[in-house]
């Protein structure tokens, strides 16, 4: 038969509670941590509300604010933000267009939705000198920044409008080879290419080592306007955290707001931030010219996102039965509440 407990046990129970109850009560009640936010980009300059927003502190204060914290994080190929979007790990980005339709269709019109645009333009063919016509670029090599990216479809097309092919294996009538930016850059000065389509601020490089342009892209669009940049978020962040997008997009306006109000301070916090990142300079006479190419703007050019898909399936590098109209990718109410609060036009979807 088991024994009670003595007297002398029942009292160390009785002090080891009370001993408990104190501690417990000189901590005071467990606090939760504040949420953290975290915000992709890539240290180039189609995306530079989001390194203002983040050189200027404007996402640290917005944030900070509605009672979060922000983990801004860099990247430099679209695949990368993708599963970084889809797996959880990252709630908002800026990112191309054509990575942007990629997310969409990977997770069946679920998983991401478009919550802002950020940048249009600043993408250009620049060629030899020797190359003044579309048919003199039969035989020729040319670069893209990757097979399928923004830049690399919109090459792919225009040459198909010429009457010339170029297969996803580097045949045809022009050859395109997929490279790193900076590589497509050596590869030029070095003659191993004879141009490519590519973003600011290299097509501006290109032009720099000898290059003239042949086809400005934005001659291309109505109005001269196409999206390059537009900011994704994960759809589950936005549904849950609307107080959150709220305030991301206040950040992402105070930067479109300094851009357009002081480019000079905008184009230094873009250096800067650049410079953090891959720990190379931007020269002056680079980052200004290239900036001239570019124009920032909330309005995320939904119509010119369309079109691009359209232009994927086209060439070969997206289904044919692709679309649902993308009637679920835009989610621009929290953005024109925003627009309207600061007497700005809202944008359309």
């Amino acid at each position: 038969m088991k024994s009670l407990p003595t007297v002398r046990q029942l009292a160390r129970g009785l002090a080891l509670v009370v001993l408990g109850g104190l501690l417990a009560a000189c901590s005071g009640p467990a606090t939760a941590s504040p949420p953290v936010v975290n915000v992709g980009y890539f240290p180039n300059l189609t995306h530079a509300p989001g390194l203002v927003a983040d050189a200027e502190g404007y996402l640290a204060k917005r944030l900070g604010a509605a009672g979060a914290s922000v983990a801004a994080k860099s990247f430099n190929a679209g695949p990368d933000v993708l599963q970084a979007i889809l797996s959880g790990s990252l709630d908002i980005s800026y990112i191309g267009p054509n990575p942007t339709i990629t997310a969409y269709l990977q997770s069946r019109g679920e998983g991401v939705r478009v919550i802002a645009g950020s940048t249009s333009g600043g993408a250009s063919l620049v060629v030899r000198p020797d190359i003044t016509s579309a048919a003199e670029l039969r035989g020729r090599k040319l670069a893209t920044p990757q097979l399928g990216n923004t830049q690399d479809i919109a090459l792919r097309h225009w040459l198909g409008t010429q009457g010339l092919t170029a297969t996803k294996e580097g045949g045809g009538d022009v050859s395109i080879l997929p490279q790193a930016n900076s590589a497509a850059v050596q590869a030029f000065t070095a003659g191993q290419i004879d141009g490519a389509w590519v973003p600011e601020p290299y097509a501006t490089r290109l032009v720099q080592a000898g290059g003239t342009v042949l086809v400005d892209e934005a001659s291309l669009w109505p109005d001269g306007e196409f999206v390059t940049t537009n900011v994704i978020a994960r759809t589950a962040f936005v549904q849950q955290h609307p107080d959150l997008v709220r305030a991301f997009l206040e950040a992402h306006l105070d930067a479109l707001a300094l851009i357009e109000a002081d480019p000079a301070t905008a184009r230094t916090a873009v250096a800067g931030q650049i410079k953090k990142i891959t720990e190379q300079d931007i020269a002056p006479d680079l980052l200004n010219a290239s900036w001239k190419q570019l124009t920032f703007t909330a309005d995320p050019l939904a119509s010119t996102l369309k079109t691009s898909a359209g232009h994927a399936a086209e060439v070969g590098l997206l289904p044919q039965k692709w679309s649902d109209g993308f009637a679920r990718l835009w989610e621009v109410g929290p953005l024109n509440e925003a627009l309207a609060a600061r007497g700005e036009t809202r944008v359309a979807a």
